[in-house]
C-alpha cells in the first residue's frame, strides 16, 4: 500500500475513534451537569493531586512533541530522551490522579457506599474513564519507544510516532477539558 494512502487511512481511523471517545466524555459531563441540579449534590474543591496531574500531562505532551520534532531530525538520542521522559510523565499523571481520588475518600467523599455522593462519584467515574484512556496512551508510548529503539522511524517515515502523538494529545486536551469543567462545575 502506498505510504501516502496508508498515512491517510490510518489517522483517519484515528480521528473517527477520536469522535467516539469525545462523545462518551459528552455523554458524562451532560450526566454531572444534569445531576448538580439535585437536591442532594454536594460541591467541593478539587483535590490538589488533580492539579498537579494536570500540569505532567500538559508537560507531557510538550515532551511528546520534542521527540517528534527529534526524530524528523534524525536525531535518535534526543528523540529517545523525550519519549523516555513523556513516559515518565504519564505515569506521573497516573500516580497523582490515583492520589486524587485518596485525598476525596480523605476528604469523606466516597465513589460508592455509605458517604458517598453523586458529585464524587461522577468525578471519579469521569476521570477513571479518562485514565483508562490514559492507560491505553501508555501502551501507545511503549510502543512507539520500542518501535523507535528497533529504528522503525525515520524523517521520511514516521507514521507511528505521528498516530501515537495525535492519541497522546487528545487524551492531554481531554483532561485539560476535563478539569477545567470539574473546577468550574464543582
Amino acid at each position: 500500500m502506498d505510504a501516502q494512502i496508508r498515512s491517510r487511512t490510518s489517522k483517519q481511523m484515528m480521528y473517527v475513534a477520536i469522535i467516539s471517545m469525545i462523545m462518551m466524555f459528552a455523554g458524562l459531563t451532560s450526566a454531572y451537569v444534569i445531576s448538580s441540579k439535585r437536591e442532594d449534590w454536594i460541591s467541593f474543591e478539587l483535590p490538589q493531586a488533580l492539579y498537579i496531574s494536570t500540569l505532567l500531562i500538559i508537560l507531557s505532551s510538550i515532551t511528546y512533541l520534542f521527540a517528534k520534532k527529534n526524530i524528523q531530525k534524525e536525531n535518535r538520542q534526543q528523540t529517545t530522551f523525550f519519549l523516555i521522559i513523556t513516559l515518565v510523565l504519564a505515569l506521573g499523571f497516573v500516580f497523582f490522579q490515583i492520589e486524587g481520588f485518596n485525598q476525596l475518600r480523605g476528604a469523606g467523599l466516597y465513589f460508592t457506599g455509605e458517604g458517598s455522593v453523586v458529585s464524587s462519584s461522577l468525578l471519579v467515574v469521569i476521570s477513571f474513564a479518562h485514565l483508562i484512556h490514559v492507560a491505553a496512551g501508555i501502551i501507545v508510548l511503549l510502543v512507539v519507544i520500542f518501535n523507535h529503539l528497533k529504528h522503525k522511524y525515520k524523517t521520511e517515515d514516521t507514521l507511528g510516532i505521528e498516530l501515537g502523538g495525535i492519541f497522546w494529545h487528545f487524551v492531554d486536551i481531554l483532561w485539560i477539558f476535563l478539569f477545567l469543567f470539574f473546577y468550574f462545575i464543582t
